[in-house]
């Protein structure tokens, strides 16, 4: 399995325009997370301009049907997303 970081860049006021769709949002982080496919996933802090999910999978297609799938994106609150590989070096999971 190979790692892949999903980054998120988002627009301002972002926190204050999430509430509708996040519910929705950690639904589908939780069920991703529960197959194994989200390892850890958060917002960046101070500014909250962004967030970090961390994904596990063969490809980086994993990462990318989220962001894909995320009401977060869907609905504008996500103005840039990209997904980069991770080589991990200390600390790998099994």
């Amino acid at each position: 399995m190979n790692y892949y970081l999903l980054f998120y860049k988002t627009i301002e006021n972002y926190v204050e325009k999430r509430a509708p769709y996040r519910s929705e949002h950690l639904k589908l982080a939780e069920e991703a997370h529960n197959r194994g496919d989200i390892v850890m996933a958060g917002a960046l802090a101070e500014p909250a301009d962004g967030a970090i999910l961390i994904f596990k999978g063969d490809s980086p297609q994993v990462a990318e049907d989220f962001a894909k799938n995320d009401p977060y994106v869907k609905n504008g609150l996500i103005k840039e997303w990209y997904v980069r590989p991770w080589t991990v070096v200390v600390g790998q999971a099994n």
